[in-house]
């Protein structure tokens, strides 16, 4: 009884550091957020100061931001490729990990270790034939250019396959003989059950879309179809940088993936849990 009480106790310390660890290490992280709240905050001749009375404090930097620059364009710009781009990767990413885990096509193993190889290639590689492609269908300076190349992902296909991989067979036999063809067998058994899958995708896709910056800067090419990464780049001056505004800025582009997360965030662990373990 006493090794066991002492089992307890010492379990409850230990459960008690790892919070104080837990909760030092959020504090730790959350420091860069609350720093660029703080500069967003300070009028433009104060920046640079590491305090700044409270009295000085001025939202100038956001007002700014919506007023003199077309915010509210680069932002629709941002969310019109972002939500195109993440539509377009949840169907044919999930129609073509559904097709690898489950169909039988010929040349199906090479298809499938083809995208893995193209996991491997940086996107740098691709760069220039992609963008001479892009060039030679007109599609530069279009939202065409600025989706439609990237309609699908290798590592969401993959991560798809290993979802439904890990769905039991025994679903599948059951629905054959109440005479569910493949079509049925996807929208009506596995769609539903992959919802932990496409919260993954969605928050994911949506994240690297709204936060790319290579890819717009260089298919965006005038100020009016700037996503809010490219035209967040133009409050630096040749000389100068105005980070009030660039802090401002990067907080206002954090808003919308931080209500994804918050609306998805049980569903994407369950997905990227389940999925990274089927083999």
């Amino acid at each position: 009884m006493l090794a066991t009480r002492q089992r307890g106790a010492n379990w409850r310390r230990t459960r008690i550091g790892l919070y104080v660890v837990a909760i030092a290490y959020a504090l730790v992280s959350l420091l860069p957020f609350l720093w660029s709240l703080y500069t967003s905050l300070k009028p433009t001749s104060e920046v640079f100061q590491l305090l700044v009375p409270w009295k000085t404090l001025t939202v100038a930097s956001y007002a700014s931001i919506l007023h003199d620059f077309p915010f509210a364009r680069w932002f629709l710009n941002s969310l019109i490729v972002s939500v195109i781009v993440t539509v377009g990767n949840l169907i044919v990413n999930t129609f073509a990990g559904y097709a690898f885990a489950r169909l039988r096509f010929p040349f199906r193993g090479f298809l499938f270790y083809l995208f893995l190889g193209i996991m491997m290639i940086p996107g740098q590689v691709v760069l220039v034939p992609i963008y001479i492609i892009l060039v030679n269908l007109g599609w530069i300076n279009s939202y065409a250019g600025l989706t439609i190349p990237f309609l699908l992902s290798s590592t969401m296909v993959f991560l798809s396959r290993q979802f439904f991989l890990g769905i039991p067979k025994e679903l599948e036999e059951a629905a054959r003989i109440d005479g569910v063809g493949h079509w049925g067998m996807f929208f009506r058994i596995m769609l539903p059950l992959s919802r932990p899958l496409l919260a993954a995708q969605t928050i994911l896709t949506f994240q690297g879309n709204w936060n790319s910056f290579l890819w717009p800067l260089l298919i965006g090419q005038t100020t009016s179809m700037y996503t809010l990464p490219v035209g967040l780049n133009s409050f630096y001056g040749q000389y100068n940088a105005y980070w009030n505004s660039v802090m401002a800025g990067m907080l206002l582009l954090t808003v919308p993936m931080m209500i994804i997360f918050v609306i998805f965030q049980r569903q994407f662990v369950q997905g990227v849990a389940s999925a990274g373990l089927k083999g």
